[in-house]
């Protein structure tokens, strides 16, 4: 059984430990980008920080024995109209990490669900995401979950 809660300030030090989950392989990938082992103490102030923003929403995953499992991270985002673009709000999903032996569980399902819900209760139209290239798991995730792919960022070392 997976429980998910909302995260509260009392959670930085939680959310700053998952997050190693997936920051490892970033900077592993794109170590030009990321930095390879954040201070346990900069990462905490950086969660308890976006914990005490309005605008965002974090969730914590348990088991049934109380073993934290996975979390997720969200705003809700409103993109202004321009000549070209209609205006829209959006939840945008910045952050989500399973434990590996959790993988394939449902867990990041649960995570996922958790935020749409909150994304429709703020009137969203859509969840948005980012993916890097190189994170297969996610793009396979994120493409059973129906997510379909927006525009794709591009860069060059100058």
């Amino acid at each position: 059984m997976i429980k998910i809660r909302t995260a509260s300030s009392d959670d930085a030090p939680v959310l700053a430990s998952l997050n190693g989950i997936v920051h490892e392989l970033h900077a592993g990938h794109r170590p030009d980008l990321f930095i390879g082992s954040p201070e346990q103490d900069v990462l905490e102030a950086f969660f308890l920080d976006r914990l005490t923003d309005p605008s965002v929403t974090a969730f914590v995953a348990e088991s049934s024995d109380g073993r934290t499992l996975g979390y997720a991270q969200a705003r809700v985002v409103s993109w202004d109209s321009s000549a070209l673009v209609r205006s829209d709000l959006v939840i945008l999903l910045d952050q989500i990490a399973v434990v590996p032996d959790a993988s394939g569980m449902g867990v990041g399902s649960a995570l996922l669900e958790a935020v749409r819900e909150v994304g429709r209760e703020a009137g969203c139209r859509r969840l948005v995401t980012e993916v890097w290239d190189f994170n297969e798991g996610a793009r396979a995730f994120y493409d059973t979950a129906g997510f379909r792919r927006m525009n794709v960022r591009l860069d060059q070392l100058l």
